[in-house]
């Protein structure tokens, strides 16, 4: 892909001024302004170096443990600490890049990523692997914010909801892959070189950015002091559907990274699968996530956003609560529990694309700052939850009992914080 043919793609699409969607109309019955996939394509490599930092690391969770003569819970801490770092680094890049644009604060941010996991092949316990990884998060937060905010800088609404949904096809790609190429590393040296490979991903992402990400926040448009790029957040928190909006993403990432902690535990030494086995398996249940996301693309042109979580969710809730009868129970074995597992996040993947677009929806002219909430909701939350399953056993019932927990709050959030089960409150 040569810079002539991305730049002009790129660039075609014109910057949508900050005007509310209604909630309540899809895509379809709204002019249609469409990202270019080149774009989507840049965005979503941006996107994916988060749950590639995660995912690659993943099969080798036993062997940090043995390795590092470390708990499984202070192990499992440093999926966390990624997380923890990620929602810290948002909430400070997403408003500097309402103040100074889009490009510079990913540029930094990939040199972050790079020297920290550099360092992590130098360390000999798991105390400064955690702080590492903390840093890790921070660096990645950047490019995590500053795609969201260049979809809202273009686009609004359901079509914003759209084009989330398709990013998330490209982000699909980690799960897929990742634990999958984490694993044939981690066998043919050791788990230390993921981090390597981590550190070339990031070095290529870097000059690829500086190259062809163009800036999509005008000069004219930027926020102009520091009173009031500090004072984007007290805006946001004074919006209490803009809140509970930027939760639900967040809530759901916890139900997946209840999963994607426990799940080298619970699934890979709970029934004994090696790690060719629990990449391709986490590779499926991967498969699930891309399927419900592009579902959620074709049906916002139908239908409102709104309208796609209020039933999404509570199927969604149904299928954890069959996970937790399973896990439990023990019935049917690891296929009784991949099942409702796999339903359960296919159609929750419906819900952080619409909730994230209507949530930048209501604050537009400060998209950077909006979209550092949630990703910092999305961040802390699920990195407080994910230890959770360590903590309460490491087991299927653990696994299903903080999934369980999770969808529950979703479902409360939804339904006292937005007015989706509200008599014509979808138009409100």
């Amino acid at each position: 892909m040569t810079a002539d043919q991305l730049a002009p793609a790129v660039a075609a699409v014109p910057p949508v001024p900050p005007v509310p969607a209604d909630p309540g109309t899809p895509v379809a019955a709204t002019a249609r302004r469409r990202a270019p996939v080149k774009l989507i394509l840049l965005l979503g490599a941006m996107s994916a170096l988060g749950a590639l930092t995660t995912d690659m690391y993943l099969p080798s969770l036993p062997e940090v443990v043995t390795d590092l003569a470390a708990g499984t819970a202070s192990v499992q801490f440093t999926i966390t600490a990624t997380l923890i770092g990620g929602a810290l680094g948002q909430l400070l890049i997403g408003p500097l890049s309402d103040r100074y644009g889009r490009r510079l604060p990913v540029l930094v941010g990939l040199v972050v990523h790079v020297v920290a996991s550099l360092l992590c092949l130098l360390v000999a316990d798991v105390a400064p692997l955690i702080v590492l990884r903390t840093i890790q998060g921070m660096g990645n937060a950047a490019a995590g914010v500053v795609a969201v905010a260049v979809i809202r800088d273009r686009l609004s609404g359901a079509e914003a909801s759209a084009v989330l949904s398709r990013l998330m096809l490209v982000i699909g790609i980690a799960p897929l892959l990742a634990p999958t190429i984490g694993g044939i590393i981690a066998s043919i040296w050791d788990w230390k070189m993921v981090f390597a490979a981590l550190a070339l991903y990031g070095v290529i992402l870097f000059f690829i950015v500086a190259r062809f990400l163009p800036e999509s926040l005008p000069k004219e448009l930027r926020s102009t002091s520091t009173r009031a790029v500090m004072g984007s957040y007290g805006v946001l928190l004074r919006d209490r559907q803009f809140v509970a909006l930027a939760l639900l993403p967040g809530l759901g990432m916890a139900a997946l990274f209840a999963y994607v902690s426990g799940s080298p535990f619970v699934i890979r030494e709970g029934y004994g699968l090696s790690e060719h086995q629990f990449s391709l398996l986490f590779a499926v249940n991967g498969i699930g996530l891309v399927l419900g996301a592009q579902v959620n693309a074709a049906l916002v042109r139908r239908f409102a956003p709104i309208r796609i979580m209020r039933l999404a969710l509570p199927i969604a809730t149904f299928f954890a609560v069959v996970l937790l009868v399973v896990g439990v129970t023990g019935f049917g074995g690891l296929v009784g529990l991949c099942i409702p597992l796999w339903l359960m996040l296919a159609v929750n993947s419906l819900v952080p694309p619409n909730a994230s677009a209507l949530a930048l929806t209501r604050h537009g002219e400060r998209a950077g700052a909006a979209a550092a909430m949630i990703g910092c909701a999305q961040s802390g939350v699920a990195g407080l939850v994910a230890p959770l399953v360590g903590m309460l056993g490491g087991t299927a019932a653990a696994m299903s009992v903080v999934i369980v927990a999770a969808m529950l709050a979703s479902l409360a959030v939804l339904a006292f914080g937005t007015p989706a089960y509200r008599r014509g409150g979808w138009t409100a």
